[in-house]
């Protein structure tokens, strides 16, 4: 059987300061990392049969080899590549137009450029504004939200049925008049109705 080298999945997602890179191979063993100013080149074994992965990437725009970080977990390796430059999102990962079929959006990690206001800002003292990477390398993993403070919506709205609140007949009482009888509250319009031929 001939060995062939595979490319592996990748996802990104990018902020102002940020490109979130992650290549999805499996239980990686020895995996070789290079990364430039201008590229990420990838090798290494993984997944269920320990196939070769290859992947070399000729970035758009400049990243900061030093700054960048990466972790190789279980599942995969995420990469948090530092832009040489802050400033606009850039419009494409990769310097060749072309669509590679390998590469795809994270949208769980993605946030607009005009989104900005909508999370705290981490590390806003920071210089740059790009936070701090340890802390963000440790939290990559796991953006799941859900709604927070939704929590005490169960007990009921001060003014409606439920705990804390009124019922039907007190609020109807309030409204002018005793609590009515719950059998006068039924559709007036089944009164008179004509008979079906």
């Amino acid at each position: 059987m001939a060995a062939t080298t595979l490319t592996p999945a990748v996802t990104w997602a990018q902020r102002p300061k940020i490109i979130f890179l992650t290549i999805n191979v499996s239980d990686v063993t020895s995996p070789e990392i290079k990364i430039e100013k201008d590229s990420l080149h990838f090798k290494g074994l993984g997944g269920p049969d320990k196939a070769a992965f290859e992947l070399s990437m000729k970035l758009l725009k400049e990243v900061d080899p030093e700054a960048t970080k990466y972790q190789v977990k279980p599942r995969c390796i995420e990469f948090a590549l530092e832009k040489a430059e802050e400033g606009p999102y850039w419009e494409r990962l990769l310097a060749d137009k072309t669509k590679a079929h390998w590469l795809k959006v994270d949208f769980g990690k993605w946030k607009d450029e005009d989104d900005s206001d909508a999370e705290g800002e981490v590390g806003a003292g920071a210089p740059g504004g790009g936070g701090d990477l340890e802390e963000m390398m440790k939290n990559m993993g796991g953006l799941g939200g859900g709604m927070g403070g939704m929590g005490g919506m169960g007990g009921g709205m001060p003014g409606m049925g439920g705990p804390g609140g009124m019922d039907m007949a007190s609020m109807m009482a309030g409204m002018g008049g005793d609590k009515p009888d719950m059998e006068d509250l039924g559709d007036s319009d089944d009164e008179d109705l004509p008979d079906l031929e």
